[in-house]
């Protein structure tokens, strides 16, 4: 394992723990694991359409995983939605890409 750096557009920087030591790449997860891993590829273009993929992060508080992207420089969108499972809400990385925090009652 070894820890990748992401220099977003914006000048923030993400840390990924990945697989693959080669520039550029970053994995989390392992093709050894029973669980899906998710690589992820530096591009030198901004984005220019919505992401066609969404992802929903499972979270023990959703206050403080909310500030934790926050402090990464993500947004929340104001947008909450509590229901009998649990709670969402929808945040948006630095570069504007959609993805839910979600936190199950048990």
């Amino acid at each position: 394992m070894s820890w990748q750096h992401f220099r977003c557009r914006d000048g923030t920087v993400a840390e990924i723990t990945g697989e693959h030591s080669d520039a550029g790449w970053a994995t989390v997860g392992s093709r050894l694991d029973r669980q899906p891993r998710l690589t992820f590829q530096r591009v030198p273009e901004p984005k220019t359409a919505k992401v066609r993929i969404h992802l929903d992060i499972q979270v023990d508080d959703i206050g403080t995983a909310r500030q934790q992207v926050e402090d990464l420089g993500g947004r929340w969108s104001g947008e909450r939605h509590d229901n009998d499972d649990g709670i969402v809400v929808i945040m948006h990385d630095p570069e504007n890409h959609e993805f839910c925090l979600v936190q199950y009652y048990y």
